[in-house]
């Protein structure tokens, strides 16, 4: 028996291959799969099932595609409703895999169809357990309000994930690993732990859910406290993985398309049309086409794309380094953003030899901004999360996320703002979307909090507790 966690890290998902004696199955695929036939290539084995615990909110499953290049069927739990054939499995039904046994368990509550994973080894031993997005390491799912589960409040889904975990996964063998759906850094969850494997023994020490700290009542209420709202594409990504999708190739070959210089200008007259700059956030602060939203690929490129453009129909050009356009276009395909029109043929360099405009970012370095603080006051704006504004901040600072700039923009002031997140790439993203609706009067502040941090600034100029406006 082998057992391949695929672990996607901008999406903070894990997929899986399972195989045993000439068989495997795949569970949560990604949309691009060439990974899951190469392997079944590799390893001689025949995929005999796809498993998908849920439908999937944060991107769009292989599932459709793979089951069309192996023949393949797919596999839900209880209560899911796909528009297209598949099994529909029973609470407790079992599929042989070479030697090895899989059981349904069905474990509602993060969605109402979320089912779990039992694999049973060649001695018919519970070995580990696939729990999608009901039970995480350290954390749980989050009640999925992005469905479409009318008269099902997010209370109510989070006490039926209460029964789910404590009936359905606790009373399992101790020793059994357990193998999650996402990893820290998802929005699928509130606070989960970075390793992505760990037993079912040490989940019952660590994680609430699991370790008798509190009863259903207040289970409920620390799942459902500071639950944030779904990003905007989550109910898109649902409908994709319910109704069917076109598969990643031939996305590439209608959106790795050169476009000329001329042929970009015209599009960006266009208002419909986002101009994505996919570069490092240094190249996008020395350089950049005016009114271009910077999302790198070095971060969380997906999520970001998601939480900040939210239409995935929306029509995208893209600025890439060189090479990586076929990546960018994959990437934004994961979550269902499909209408790429091409990229800029040549990108900046071109761009710029060809003597067209350009615009920049005022930046400076942190010890040109402590020692600006030290001797004025100033506006500052910090786009982190409000949990890690909370935690530490500067004095004074306005706390802004950066997922709520745009709606937000009226709270921000028209005079000179230095801007800061906590490394540097998310304060980006706010300046460019921020030189979109006009406002011109910021400095990013290098490194972010960070790089502050390491800097002489007087501990006296920090505080904790609530945001504070401008």
């Amino acid at each position: 028996m082998q057992i391949d966690q695929i672990y996607t890290a901008c999406l903070s998902q894990a997929s899986y291959f399972i195989e045993s004696n000439g068989e495997a199955a795949v569970i949560d695929p990604l949309r691009e799969i060439d990974y899951y036939l190469n392997k079944a290539d590799r390893t001689k084995s025949k995929i005999k099932y796809i498993f998908q615990t849920h439908f999937h909110a944060d991107f769009v499953s292989g599932h459709l595609s793979l089951s069309k290049a192996t023949n393949s069927p797919i596999v839900y739990g209880p209560k899911a409703d796909p528009n297209y054939d598949c099994i529909i499995a029973k609470d407790a039904d079992f599929f042989d895999i070479g030697n090895i046994k899989i059981q349904f368990i069905h474990t509602p509550g993060h969605t109402l169809e979320s089912s779990s994973l039992l694999l049973f080894d060649e001695e018919g031993k519970q070995h580990s357990i696939f729990t999608g997005d009901t039970l995480f390491l350290g954390d749980v799912g989050i009640p999925d309000v992005a469905q479409r589960y009318k008269g099902l409040s997010k209370e109510k889904l989070a006490a039926i994930l209460y029964e789910s975990i404590n009936n359905k996964i606790k009373p399992l063998d101790d020793e059994i690993i357990i193998y999650p759906g996402h990893g820290a850094g998802s929005a699928c969850g509130k606070n989960m732990m970075k390793e992505t494997v760990d037993t079912l023994k040490n989940q019952k020490k660590v994680n609430y859910a699991l370790n008798g700290s509190c009863d259903k009542d207040e289970f409920v209420e620390k799942l459902i406290k500071n639950l944030p709202e779904p990003p905007a594409y989550f109910p898109a990504n649902v409908k994709l993985n319910q109704d069917g999708y076109d598969d990643v190739e031939e996305i590439l070959i209608r959106s790795n398309v050169a476009i000329s210089i001329d042929e970009f200008k015209n599009y960006i007259l266009d208002p419909s049309i986002i101009v994505l700059d996919t570069r490092s956030a240094t190249d996008y602060i020395k350089s950049h086409i005016k009114n271009s939203i910077f999302i790198g690929l070095d971060g969380r490129f997906a999520p970001w794309v998601g939480e900040i453009i939210k239409d995935i129909k929306t029509k995208i050009i893209l600025i890439c380094d060189h090479g990586r356009e076929k990546e960018a276009i994959t990437r934004l395909s994961r979550i269902g953003f499909d209408n790429c029109l091409g990229f800029l043929d040549g990108g900046m360099k071109k761009w710029i030899k060809k003597g067209n405009e350009i615009s920049k970012v005022n930046s400076i370095r942190p010890s040109e901004f402590t020692d600006i603080l030290k001797l004025n006051k100033v506006n500052i704006l910090d786009v982190r999360n409000i949990s890690e504004h909370t935690k530490k901040h500067i004095e004074g600072s306005l706390n802004i996320p950066l997922s709520k700039i745009e709606d937000r923009k009226n709270e921000i002031s028209n005079n000179e703002t230095f801007l800061h997140c906590a490394g540097g790439y998310r304060s980006v993203i706010a300046i460019s979307i921020l030189q979109k609706l006009g406002y011109n009067n910021f400095k990013n502040i290098e490194q972010g909090f960070n790089g502050i941090l390491e800097s002489d600034l007087n501990e006296n100029c920090y505080s904790s507790g609530q945001e504070t406006a401008l």
